[in-house]
């Protein structure tokens, strides 16, 4: 995630600002600049101070303080790019449903910055009634035994809302003996999901996949069942990224890329920061890290690593120094870090696709 700077007075501003906190004006994500830009009303639509005063209209979703996005020229419904591909959401005249359904949406648009920084294939509902990505966010009933539980099934995600309930959500991670548990967390993994279908069955990449994460056919259900029964191996952390991971190649796969995603997205923050990593009793260096390069452009997934490794190191120190859990309480073996430098060559040969002349 970047900063961002304010075009009316300079002033720095951050993803989910919906105001300049300077100068009042009103502020909002243009997606296709993958910036933030104060706007000024023109009529019934908004003039773009960072678009050269080009006129555009909010997501419908900003009447709700959900969405904080413009639309795309000549969007007909209404919608960014990211509420697009919103199937069902929860029933907004509730305060508490409304209130979960915008810390949903939070870690949503964060999810779809990083989706729309890779340039990746985003097929909503309309576009692909059968495979489209779509969300939809459900409460539980209570007039029900069953609860909703999050996952995908081709390319419908289901978030439970009950995941933005702080004591739910952390008795959940102590039940699984989760050392994180977050709604950013659950979107990244969720649509690791979505684009293994999309990117490696979809995209010719099936053995070299199996030949990284496991054979993939095996059955699911038993894995599942086998895996609450039994758990992980006890030596798990030397070829997985977390124990949900060793269930089956599946998850493995969507374990690896949403941690892919976490290290990014958080690499390309600490750089906006201008962050450096210089211990006092490293007389080696491997816990020194200088980070001033752009994760999204990185050549090999060793760069991303060797930032990494000394960052949360330091991180884990201070968070401990406060009392807090770890900021990243996960082990890279070299056998995961192969597995995210497959993940981060899947992403490189979509931005490079992207990139090149005559690519709309």
């Amino acid at each position: 995630m970047k900063l961002f700077v304010c075009q009316a007075c300079g002033n720095v501003l951050y993803f989910e600002n919906r105001a300049c906190e300077r100068c009042g004006h009103r502020v909002a994500f243009l997606p296709e600049k993958e910036t933030m830009s104060a706007i000024e009303p023109d009529g019934e639509a908004w003039r773009i101070l960072a678009d050269k005063g080009e006129s555009r209209m909010l997501c419908r979703n900003a009447e709700y303080d959900a969405c904080n996005w413009l639309t795309d020229p000549g969007e007909g419904n209404g919608y960014c790019r990211a509420c697009r591909h919103n199937g069902i959401v929860p029933d907004l005249s509730d305060p508490r449903q409304l209130a979960g359904w915008r810390e949903l949406e939070v870690a949503k648009h964060r999810l779809f910055y990083s989706l729309i920084r890779w340039k990746l294939p985003l097929q909503a509902r309309q576009d692909d009634p059968e495979h489209g990505l779509i969300f939809n966010f459900l409460a539980d009933d209570p007039n029900s035994a069953e609860r909703v539980m999050t996952g995908h099934d081709n390319g419908l995600i289901t978030i439970a809302l009950t995941e933005t309930d702080d004591i739910e959500r952390e008795r959940r991670r102590l039940e699984m003996g989760e050392p994180y548990r977050t709604l950013l967390g659950h979107f990244r993994h969720e649509v690791g999901h979505y684009f293994w279908d999309v990117l490696v069955q979809g995209g010719g990449k099936l053995e070299e996949c199996r030949a990284v994460f496991g054979d993939d056919s095996t059955d699911y259900g038993q894995a599942l069942r086998r895996h609450y029964a039994e758990g992980a191996p006890p030596d798990w952390q030397q070829n997985y990224v977390s124990a949900y991971a060793t269930m089956h190649p599946w998850e493995d796969f969507a374990e690896t890329w949403a941690h892919y995603l976490h290290i990014v997205d958080t690499l390309e923050m600490a750089a906006e920061f201008g962050m450096e990593v210089r211990p006092k009793v490293d007389r080696d260096g491997e816990l020194t890290a200088r980070i001033r390069f752009n994760p999204y452009e990185a050549r090999d997934v060793e760069a991303l690593v060797n930032a990494w490794l000394p960052f949360t190191f330091a991180m884990n120190s201070v968070n401990r120094a406060m009392g807090l859990r770890d900021l990243y309480p996960f082990i890279l073996s070299p056998a995961v870090v192969g597995k995210l430098g497959f993940v981060h060559g899947l992403l490189r040969d979509v931005t490079r696709s992207a990139s090149r002349p005559g690519k709309p």
